[in-house]
């Protein structure tokens, strides 16, 4: 058969793209708790391995590791409602503490500009009717919105469960995709995504906790104000890759803001957040994750904001995993071995312009993605 030509072949690539784009967009309601119970299965498959080993009944090794989780995320939950409903009793304090931070944003805007106090509350008040009205829109929504985070959650347990029970057809019916000859590549890709998945789940599930526990610990031990709520929710955000941390950073002057009349506790949870940010990122969470899949921050960032217009917060938990398994994928497929390189963090050591050897397929030499210029 006649090799199609390097112009059609790239056509249909980018139109696969827009179709398995269009696709996710449509059905992103019954995709994504299947991926998300994908990735957690691979995450239990060690466990349900050992239960098996111990010759206890197959349907009992998939269901405890299930109860597992979700003894786990009811824990992080009642945690979660615990903080907020301290942060309820302190209402009063807050509501006072926002009206002086309010007054003292007044006069120094009275300073710096023509506005007059009436002036500004005249504007405050038209924008918050704008807001009600706005809010009057969301609220209808919001019953579609929470059953839906409920079928989710009702759905993934069976999607969990079918996944472990039929994963022996599910990894059949992916070797009859490929040509016998590419076999060997085909289970090496499956080992190496499935030890990706679990290093880098295991690794989010044990950043969660040590960010909670550093960033809360020492708030709480400075007499920060609501410093767990802070420490949890900073952790949690923390997962979204970039955008995470700047919501978290966010919130946290939040919070400390309405807590405090002073700007002096701020200053102290953004120097802390700082501090534990750079050992997270340059100590514990390179040797916890010790993933050996490298995305550079491009497609990082493009990924969470593709993720987040998708399937919203879910599909920018999500992105990370996708990227880093749809990179063991390209760089064994000789076909699509560009985008593998497009999605790595490799940089080539010499400027492929003035090196035809950097614009090959082939090995090449290549240095850490950080730009040194």
């Amino acid at each position: 058969m006649k090799e199609l030509p390097l112009t059609v072949k790239r056509s249909l690539e980018l139109l696969g793209l827009l179709l398995v784009g269009t696709v996710m967009v449509i059905g992103s309601d019954i995709i994504m708790p299947v991926i998300m119970a994908f990735f957690i299965s691979i995450m239990l498959l060690p466990i349900y391995r050992w239960l098996r080993k111990i010759k206890l009944p197959e349907a009992v090794a998939i269901v405890l590791p299930i109860l597992i989780v979700f003894i786990f995320v009811g824990l992080i939950v009642w945690f979660f409602s615990a903080q907020v409903g301290s942060l309820v009793k302190d209402f009063p304090q807050i509501k006072a503490n926002v009206s002086k931070h309010l007054q003292a944003l007044s006069s120094w805007v009275s300073k710096v500009s023509h506005y007059s106090t009436k002036e500004q509350l005249d504007f405050i008040n038209k924008k918050s009717n704008d807001l009600l009205a706005m809010a009057g829109g969301m609220a209808s929504g919001a019953a579609v919105t929470l059953s839906s985070v409920f079928v989710f959650v009702g759905l993934l347990p069976i999607y969990i469960y079918l996944i472990l029970f039929y994963k022996d057809i599910l990894l059949r019916f992916t070797f009859m995709w490929f040509k016998t000859d590419d076999h060997p590549k085909v289970k090496d890709a499956i080992y190496e995504t499935e030890t990706i998945i679990k290093s880098y789940l295991v690794g989010l599930l044990i950043q969660v906790t040590y960010m909670t526990v550093l960033l809360g610990g020492i708030l709480l031990l400075l007499g920060i104000k609501h410093a767990l709520l802070i420490g949890v929710i900073f952790a949690i955000l923390n997962l979204i890759p970039y955008v995470g941390a700047l919501l978290g950073n966010i919130i946290g002057v939040m919070l400390t803001l309405t807590a405090s009349t002073t700007l002096g506790p701020v200053v102290t949870v953004l120097a802390v957040i700082a501090g534990v940010q750079f050992l997270d990122n340059n100590i514990l969470m390179p040797r916890i994750v010790g993933s050996k899949v490298k995305i550079n921050a491009l497609m990082s960032i493009l990924g969470v904001i593709v993720g987040g217009s998708i399937a919203g917060v879910s599909g920018m938990f999500l992105s990370m995993p996708i990227i880093a398994v749809l990179k063991v994928i390209f760089d064994r497929t000789e076909m699509f071995k560009q985008w593998g390189v497009l999605f790595g963090d490799e940089r080539p050591t010499k400027s492929p312009m003035k090196f035809p050897s950097f614009r090959r397929k082939g090995s090449v030499e290549t240095t850490a993605g950080v730009d040194k210029g």
